[in-house]
């Protein structure tokens, strides 16, 4: 009889778990994030004299997804294309054998180039645009929360473009 309960419990959580994470899954698949010329960008590297990093644009590309899709009305479609992307921080010159660092300083700012549009349920555009994203008091944000995760402080940029934009 326990047993019975405890695999009915088990698949009742796997269930909702699947449902939760399926639901999630949907409403990111309204947000479509791509990268135009991702290696032409100013900064979106791991070192000095690297190329672009791609999980530095996975990161980015999820995190839209998943703040953008919260901010959508149902049946909302997003489209972002990002033409340029300059991480805050920069790399100064090191010694060819130690490892380079990402220093962030505030003459370092996050800058982001975008173009984007909103889409009805029908696929009428609500709106598009441009945008030019900066923040030079991206140091001042006093949320200490998530401050040592990657790309704090371009997620933070993010946050605040999405949130404005696109208000439900």
């Amino acid at each position: 009889m326990k047993t019975l309960t405890k695999t009915s419990l088990l698949f009742t959580v796997a269930l909702t778990v699947g449902a939760v994470m399926a639901s999630a899954e949907e409403k990111s698949a309204n947000v479509t994030v791509n990268f135009h010329e991702s290696d032409k960008f100013t900064d979106v590297r791991t070192s000095l004299g690297s190329g672009t990093d791609e999980y530095y644009l996975k990161e980015l590309r999820r995190h839209v997804e998943k703040l953008a899709a919260k901010q959508l009305a149902p049946g909302q479609k997003l489209e972002v294309t990002f033409t340029d992307i300059d991480l805050a921080g920069d790399y100064l010159p090191t010694p060819a054998k130690s490892q380079d660092v990402r220093i962030i300083k505030e003459i370092y700012l996050p800058r982001m180039k975008l173009s984007f549009r909103l889409l009805d349920e029908t696929g009428k555009v609500i709106s598009e645009g441009e945008r030019r994203l900066s923040d030079m008091n991206f140091m001042s944000n006093i949320n200490p929360i998530g401050r040592g995760e990657p790309l704090y402080y371009d997620k933070a940029l993010l946050d605040d473009w999405i949130r404005k934009e696109f208000k439900s």
